[in-house]
């Protein structure tokens, strides 16, 4: 069974993976480990928060519940969470952000060029944690088709990420276009860590391809109501300011939503054209609800929620208590996911 401390357990096993290394390389690793919220700016010791670490929760509940044996999935789902931060640190400087989390980016403060040599770092970091999967008991051969699974959802998300970037002041992107790079991007990686886990765990390719058609649709559903809250979350419990992505300029579902089906689609997309002030994100605000866009994308998220469940329940889960266990936390941690507000 899944315990309580598992979130701790996956960041001791991200830990295991910094190599030992000299002084004068400190710093490199360091900074890896500023990203991951393990040191402050200064570089002394920190225990920031390190996120919701679905990615590798899924990992060991996956595993769990086919049966296999968590201790060994932990490689795996190290990997996952290193690769997923990985991205974030890539996506800060492709993006030209300047915090994450409340915290001043990597890029930011240490450079450009240093960005982007600390994500590689990282990139490699995470291929040497799925390599611990044959210390840990995994076969070998089980490992090197996870390796290769792992590598084929990393060029997957970097395909999501050139969608993004192509997308970005092109208003006429159509909502299929959006959905497709939101399923390279966000949902490759949530369906790669339902997927490799079971396998880890020792489950048929039925399963897993189960699992991974779960993943996929949560992971749809996950951006979507992302998207949702980018536009109408609560800034008191999103710590967003309101409607940060229409300020930001950001085209989210909503808004390639509106632009197909808005009335005066030309509105908007001269809100879009500039920086926009209070009255002119007052004024897209009442465009996207002309158009219907926000229950458009909650019919989808619920939608995508529904299939991710539908896949979950053709998994026949192993028979132990601890496997029927875990199977019920991923439902569990799946009904959370909609309609959440942060």
């Amino acid at each position: 069974m899944i315990q309580a401390d598992t979130r701790l357990k996956i960041q001791a096993a991200m830990r295991a993976v910094f190599p030992a290394y000299e002084q004068r390389v400190a710093r490199f690793y360091a900074m890896q480990e500023y990203h991951l919220g393990w040191r402050n700016l200064d570089l002394s010791p920190a225990a920031e928060d390190p996120g919701k670490l679905i990615r590798p929760l899924l990992v060991l509940l996956a595993s769990g519940a086919v049966g296999g044996d968590t201790a060994q999935a932990l490689p795996l789902a190290a990997g996952i969470q290193l690769l997923h931060d990985f991205t974030l640190i890539h996506d800060d400087i492709e993006d030209n952000s300047d915090t994450r989390r409340g915290r001043v980016t990597l890029w930011k403060h240490w450079g450009l060029a240093q960005g982007i040599n600390a994500g590689d770092g990282m990139f490699v970091l995470a291929h040497l944690a799925l390599h611990r999967l044959v210390e840990a008991g995994v076969e070998p051969a089980l490992t090197l088709h996870i390796l290769q699974r792992f590598d084929e959802i990393i060029l997957s998300v970097c395909e999501g990420q050139f969608l993004d970037l192509s997308f970005e002041g092109d208003l006429s992107i159509e909502t299929d276009d959006y959905l497709a790079m939101i399923g390279r991007k966000t949902a490759a990686l949530v369906a790669g860590s339902a997927e490799l886990g079971a396998r880890v765990g020792g489950a048929s390719a039925a399963t897993a391809a189960a699992f991974a058609d779960f993943g996929r649709r949560l992971g749809l559903a996950f951006q979507i109501q992302d998207d949702i809250l980018g536009i109408w979350g609560a800034p008191e419990i999103t710590g967003k300011p309101r409607a940060a992505d229409l300020y930001r300029r950001k085209l989210s579902l909503p808004v390639a939503h509106a632009l197909a089906h808005s009335p005066q689609p030309a509105e908007l997309a001269t809100i879009y054209a500039t920086a926009p002030d209070d009255a002119a994100v007052e004024r897209a605000l009442a465009l996207l609800d002309a158009a219907g866009s926000r229950e458009y994308c909650a019919a989808l998220a619920a939608e995508n929620h529904g299939a991710a469940l539908a896949a979950l329940a053709m998994v026949q889960p192993a028979s132990s208590a601890e496997a029927q266990a875990a199977y019920l936390q991923i439902r569990s941690l799946a009904e959370s996911l909609l309609g959440r507000q942060y």
